[in-house]
């Protein structure tokens, strides 16, 4: 509180216009309807994903641990952004207050970051058990994953602190308007009232890093992995590459779009707020079906569950 009041002392700015995806009224109307669609459907989703694991007996391998997570993550992270541009195209008010964009920062940036440790987190496990079977039950006990989860939690909170204390250094002094449908820090950097080169360099240093870092490490695990693979049995190379598969289609759909937008100078393009819907909107409402249309083991689960708690005559 301390923080958001001295940055209130800096600047004359109390809220910032959010111009959205579209200034039409008829537009407005069909991006209210799909946006809710998916985002229903992306809490839903992920919200089964959470269940099915905690209520089922033959999902408790670290793998399905770190699933769990990983749906948590998405569906925090897409509610960051959808509900506030679902309820602006439906009321038609795009104004943010300044308090309000600093949470939204804070959120989006630390859900994210833990996407995507969580998912370094699931390569490093598919890594143990494939390339060390004998000792998987050792390396990735319980405590070990735990501790693991734990890190990830402070890593994404240091990252999304990191992003507050870059933008509480920026005096807003007159505009407010804002390219995009939510707040986020490269935009707020562009209405700053003094040179914010040095700031951009420190944002791209840091989540152009986190994000590229991650991909990397993503990319070499799994090319690891796949190597490794010629020493097993045609069985085995099935199971293990529809496994990885899944994982390598969500990095590609998450990291590419995020390596786009932070890894680049302070600059802008058309492309920007389509690139900005995949990666906090599309990419978490296809986690879960990627996650469970390509794997046997949660759909089983998942119609265990039904039928545990469907009675006859509803099915």
């Amino acid at each position: 509180k301390w923080l958001v009041s001295f940055m209130k002392m800096r600047n004359n700015v109390t809220e910032f216009i959010l111009l959205g995806l579209t200034q039409d009224p008829e537009k407005q109307k069909i991006v209210f309807f799909i946006f809710l669609v998916f985002y229903t459907a992306t809490v839903l989703g992920n919200l089964l994903i959470v269940v099915t694991i905690k209520t089922s007996s033959t999902l408790g391998s670290p793998m399905y641990f770190f699933l769990s997570y990983l749906s948590i993550a998405d569906s925090c992270f897409s509610t960051t952004t959808a509900p506030k541009l679902i309820l602006d195209n439906l009321s038609h008010k795009n104004t943010i207050s300044f308090d309000e964009c600093m949470t939204q920062i804070f959120a989006f940036h630390f859900f994210g970051c833990m996407e995507i440790l969580v998912l370094v987190l699931m390569a490093y496990d598919r890594y143990v058990a494939i390339c060390k079977p004998l000792h998987y039950s050792v390396i990735m006990n319980r405590r070990v994953c735990g501790i693991l989860i734990l890190l990830a939690w402070v890593g994404s909170f240091l990252h999304s602190i990191a992003q507050i204390i870059l933008i509480f250094n920026v005096p807003f002094c007159g505009p407010n308007v804002i390219d995009n449908f939510f707040c986020d820090v490269q935009p707020l950097l562009r209405l700053g009232c003094m040179d914010t080169h040095v700031l951009n360099l420190l944002v791209v240093s840091n989540s152009g890093v986190i994000c590229s870092v991650g991909f990397v490490l993503l990319m070499i695990s799994y090319t690891i992995i796949l190597y490794s693979l010629k020493n097993h049995s045609a069985e085995g190379k099935w199971k293990a590459l529809s496994t990885c598969s899944s994982h390598i289609i969500v990095v590609i759909i998450f990291f590419g779009p995020c390596i786009f937008i932070y890894t680049r100078p302070q600059t802008s393009f058309p492309l920007d707020k389509l690139v900005s819907v995949f990666y906090t909107i599309i990419t978490p409402f296809l986690n879960p079906l990627i996650y469970t249309l390509r794997n046997a083991e949660v759909k089983n689960s998942m119609k265990k569950l039904w039928n545990k708690n469907v009675p006859s005559h509803h099915k």
